[in-house]
């Protein structure tokens, strides 16, 4: 069985090969982000393929903030540059919900919050226990987030 670490490095390899620069400058970054988190505790470890997730997503993160940054700044080049890498990490990850699946999900949880009869800033909390684990990898924080709080508003 391969592990997703392993697949980076064959990707890796192959891009080297076909001197694809921005897939190789990428996945070096991200495979040495891996290295540095198996290393980080008090022995060296290998990564279980749902940890290599959480690095690649961060990665991801990463990226798109950059691009957002750079795109308000006006550099443009290094936005694309950025906005490219987080695609192209994208790719590894599980496919993220669309907003009417992930809207989906946040309203049964509030209807089941509600019928517990919570309101306001604590029904938050509650709303966001209950759909955390339901989109864990397939939707980032600040989006569900800000769905949670637009459904809770009575959006």
């Amino acid at each position: 069985m391969t592990t997703l670490k392993s697949k980076l490095q064959e990707d890796l390899n192959a891009a080297i090969k076909e001197r694809d620069e921005l897939r190789s400058s990428t996945l070096r970054l991200t495979l040495t982000a891996i290295t540095k988190e198996e290393v980080a505790g008090k022995e060296k470890r290998e990564l279980s393929d749902d940890e290599v997730l959480k690095v690649i997503t961060k990665e991801a993160k990463k990226r798109r903030e950059a691009a957002e940054a750079f795109a308000q700044g006006g550099r443009t080049e290094s936005a694309e540059r950025e906005k490219a890498e987080g695609e192209l990490l994208a790719e590894y990850l599980p496919k993220q919900l669309s907003d009417e699946e992930l809207r989906q999900i946040v309203v049964q949880a509030v209807e089941e919050v509600r019928a517990a009869g919570a309101e306001g800033p604590r029904a938050m909390g509650q709303v966001m226990k209950i759909v955390n684990p339901k989109v864990a990898g397939l939707a980032e924080g600040g989006r569900v987030a800000a769905i949670v709080k637009q459904q809770l508003a009575g959006g």
